[in-house]
């Protein structure tokens, strides 16, 4: 007898919405069928009808906890993902302290037990190179984000360490998660536009060629390791992406929500609040991230939710500190975008799904018998409003634009958030290992 079923459902599947039915046991998918006939459930869903989708994976989030929890911490921003959708997440390393060591990765784990969702936890990299073994076995997910640039917590490092680390990642078969941008170029360009305060002088600080020189040197650099590209923003970048993908299958590309709804314009709306690494880029760069979307070249949507206090971003252009929030509007966005035609429900679901599980290895974003059973329940479109989110950030840079929120996110066949309101206990989600964990043998002692 199945945990749960959720009846009168529609899901896509073979290219087409249908009609369908799903079971749940222990958690996870059990069964698809038009009908699912029963006479006793311990729980039935009514979806009315709407359509459901896999929960999202979102693989680039900031929860700042630990050490930044007045920011964020990780039941506040479980709780932002789960309203918007997100059934799993994979936090990077720039906390404080920084994730680069055994006593720091298993701090950040003991922190993120609060989370109401299932999480990974991606480990950084630094000059020293010795713990990434360690870490991997640990159960890292991933290594990265390798920032090549100067950005929140100072872990870039220069291209001589990006050398020696590919190697090393590449022979335990981890990805190396890449923040692309050009230090050298960073610096020349800060020393231009020296004195000048217009929000709209960071971006020409941080030009698409750095983006664009740090992608094409880690290509070259990491011929025999997982390469995955994080936020990229640029034409120039992507179209090096692109052409390298034709020779080498390692290599993967993320693109951020507020690169595909965002550009340069929005500094006059947003001013401070816009500042993030890689910044807003101009409309050619927009159209070009979504055509990068709809032909392939782009393989994730991932939100860099990276909250910082709205009080914390009201000052000059050079001191706001860089980020925006972003988990709980992501899926919201990137439906409102199918409902506009600005692209396919296909594309959507294999780049918050699919894509993500399948790059870093999790048996999730299916809806399929045998997957974990992170449901999303559609709800109606509605305006974007910052009081209604649930990040401590407290604001949005997407306030009152349109999103296509849930009416019910299920995380294991648990229901975490209905209606906007969270009702999982805290500390319910899992951490989920990566690949290299190594499973300590059981003591033969009583």
């Amino acid at each position: 007898m199945p945990d749960l079923v959720i009846k009168n459902a529609r899901i896509f599947i073979d290219d087409a919405i249908q009609p369908m039915e799903i079971a749940v046991d222990n958690g996870k998918i059990s069964k698809l069928a038009k009908i699912i006939s029963a006479e006793e459930y311990n729980q039935v869903i009514d979806a009315k009808g709407a359509l459901v989708l896999p929960g999202a994976i979102d693989v680039h989030v900031h929860f700042r906890d630990p050490g930044m929890t007045k920011k964020e911490d990780w039941y506040t921003g479980s709780c932002a993902a789960a309203a918007g959708g997100v059934t799993t997440v994979i936090d990077h390393p720039n906390t404080i302290p920084p994730t680069i060591d055994l006593d720091s990765f298993k701090k950040k784990q003991k922190e993120a037990k609060k989370s109401i969702i299932d999480y990974g936890i991606n480990a950084g990299v630094t000059g020293n190179l010795k713990p990434l073994k360690e870490l991997w076995e640990l159960g890292a997910t991933a290594f990265g984000e390798i920032f090549l640039a100067e950005s929140t917590a100072s872990l870039n490092v220069n291209y001589r360490t990006l050398k020696e680390a590919l190697p090393v990642i590449g022979n335990l078969g981890a990805v190396a998660c890449i923040h692309a941008e050009d230090e050298e170029t960073r610096q020349k360009f800060v020393h231009l536009l020296k004195g000048a305060l217009a929000p709209e002088s960071y971006s020409k600080s941080r030009p698409a060629l750095s983006e664009k020189i740090a992608v094409e040197n880690a290509i070259k650099f990491g011929k025999d390791t997982k390469i995955h590209f994080c936020h990229i923003s640029a034409h120039e970048s992507l179209e090096a992406i692109k052409k390298a993908k034709n020779e080498n299958k390692n290599i993967t590309c993320e693109v951020a929500p507020h690169h595909l709804f965002l550009t340069t314009k929005d500094y006059k709306r947003l001013g401070t609040l816009g500042k993030m690494n890689p910044p807003l880029r101009d409309y050619y760069s927009q159209q070009s991230l979504w055509e990068g979307l709809n032909d392939g070249t782009v393989d994730v949507i991932a939100s860099d939710h990276a909250p910082h206090l709205e009080h914390e971003k009201m000052t000059d252009i050079w001191t706001a500190p860089a980020g925006v929030p972003g988990v709980e509007t992501m899926m919201p966005l990137m439906l409102m975008a199918v409902k506009r035609n600005l692209t396919t429900l296909n594309r959507v679901l294999e780049v918050t799904s699919q894509n993500p599980a399948r790059i870093f290895s999790l048996k999730k974003g299916v809806l399929a018998p045998g997957y974990d059973a992170d449901i999303v329940i559609l709800g109606e479109a509605r305006e974007i409003r910052k009081e209604k989110l649930h990040s401590k950030a407290g604001w949005t840079p997407y306030n009152g634009m349109e999103g296509m929120f849930p009416r019910m996110t299920i995380s294991r066949g648990d229901i975490v958030c209905e209606d906007g309101d969270i009702i999982a206990k805290r500390g319910r989600g899992r951490f989920i290992a990566g690949q290299g964990l190594v499973i300590e043998p059981e003591s033969d002692m009583d």
